[in-house]
């Protein structure tokens, strides 16, 4: 009986051991995800930043396409405002094609092109885009990381008890997803 209680008691340590080393785990992944999510949020701040200036140099040249100024102004707001991954997602695809609206615009007028505030906004927009793209995939690669670990065995049975829940992938934005229609 004396070494039925002792090996009782080593199952019970390996079982708070392991346990133990889980919950560090996922502190650890959950703190990655957050981690990760706060280089998207900076970096969509960054280039909500740069929007005024930009439309503010656009409508310097094309004043009377006031509408989309418009659209850029509120697509920022709701980007800033944005809470959950989703609505993260859901604005940054809105302020991309309002964007992409915007910079249709500068085709239309060739001095606006050439004008070394606009050519230093587009390249810090570029630059900031970029950021935009490795911090997203970064995010995605923490969540996986995270969302294997409490998925998986021996985590699974833990991540409940310890309260982890599956993180959300922040997705491509439909309108990327779109094979683009080249019309020549």
């Amino acid at each position: 009986m004396g070494k039925f209680f002792a090996g009782l008691i080593v199952v019970l340590i390996l079982a708070v051991g392991l346990g133990v080393s889980q919950y560090n785990t996922m502190v650890q992944l959950s703190t990655e995800v957050e981690e990760a999510m706060a280089n998207i949020d900076s970096s969509l701040e960054r280039r909500a930043d740069l929007i005024p200036n930009l439309v503010n140099t656009v409508k310097g040249f094309a004043a009377h396409e006031s509408g989309i100024f418009k659209d850029v102004t509120e697509a920022r707001k709701a980007l800033l405002s944005a809470k959950s991954i989703d609505e993260k997602a859901a604005a940054n695809e809105a302020l991309s094609g309002a964007l992409g609206r915007l910079l249709a615009i500068s085709e239309n007028y060739p001095d606006l092109k050439s004008d070394k505030v606009y050519i230093g906004l587009m390249d810090e927009l570029a630059g900031t885009e970029n950021r935009i793209s490795y911090a997203r995939d970064q995010y995605n690669s923490r969540v996986k990381k995270y969302n294997t670990c409490i998925k998986g065995f021996p985590g699974s049975m833990f991540a409940g008890q310890f309260g982890y829940e599956p993180a959300v992938f922040f997705k491509a934005e439909e309108s990327k997803k779109a094979v683009p229609k080249v019309d020549l």
